[in-house]
């Protein structure tokens, strides 16, 4: 019989051997790094192409929240999101289902003091690393090409952060349910389609009024609303909707993971 992971106080020195354990099998060496790199080209070339390319044609701002913007401004906080959450996928579903499939490396955890629920918040935990490695350089970046200020983007980390856990989250929770490799396809296409109808290029009140609200339930919407607000320093009760959407998925998620991988393992 399994012990319930909130009826037990959780093991801080065993989460943290499991991010340890992830530590030591990555490789820093350059091509590691360049691996990091190459991770921000993918937001960045949308924000070069599309928000400074595209904005310098637009002859008026975009109206956000009744104040004028600039088209690169109102983009660069989506492309953030988008990079806070690119850095987690790759961990948070094909890392993780390559330990939970093939690897087997959960199953050998069980083997030691490590529970279930420590091995999910763990693992979460070592996305979040990596998420805000990408977020902080992504931000960077925006503060040298004064599209916020290094104020905004002090700011803007804790929701980037946030949103990275969020999705990582959801991620492992989403990788409980995936069949074969084939099913990746199917998720790149739903963050493909997140991306592109989240508000992340022009306002959602340009959609129809139904159309609107299906978008503003979607979990990438608040996070770029989020990080948009931050980043133009607009502070709103809309401001805590979007963290506590943020808090209940990562609460959700993380306990859909355990439930799931729990009964797997030990099952």
């Amino acid at each position: 019989m399994t012990t319930p992971a909130f009826s037990a106080p959780i093991g801080r020195d065993r989460i943290l051997a499991v991010i340890e354990r992830n530590f030591t099998a990555t490789r820093f060496g350059p091509s590691y790094w360049i691996l990091v790199l190459a991770g921000l080209f993918d937001p960045l070339f949308y924000l070069i192409a599309v928000g400074a390319a595209l904005g310098a044609m637009m002859d008026k701002p975009i109206v956000y929240d009744g104040h004028a913007v600039s088209f690169t401004a109102f983009v660069a906080p989506a492309m953030l999101a988008t990079s806070a959450i690119s850095s987690v996928m790759g961990v948070s579903i094909a890392g993780f289902y390559a330990k939970l499939q093939y690897a087997r490396t959960f199953e050998v955890m069980l083997f030691t003091p490590v529970r279930t629920f420590e091995i999910v918040v763990g693992e979460l935990f070592w996305a979040v690393v990596r998420s805000t490695l990408f977020s902080t350089l992504f931000l960077c970046v925006l503060v040298a090409m004064r599209q916020v200020t290094p104020g905004e983007a002090f700011v803007a980390l804790p929701a980037a952060v946030l949103t990275g856990a969020a999705f990582s989250a959801a991620g492992m929770a989403v990788t409980t349910y995936v069949r074969g490799w084939q099913d990746f396809d199917l998720i790149a296409i739903a963050q493909t389609a997140m991306m592109l109808f989240s508000g992340t290029f022009f306002p959602v009140t340009a959609y129809p009024q139904v159309i609107e609200t299906i978008v503003q339930l979607t979990p990438l919407y608040h996070a770029i609303e989020l990080l948009r607000m931050s980043t133009l320093g607009q502070v709103s009760p809309a401001h805590a909707v979007h963290v506590g959407y943020l808090l209940l998925m990562l609460a959700g998620c993380l306990a859909l993971t355990h439930r799931r991988i729990d009964k797997r393992l030990r099952g």
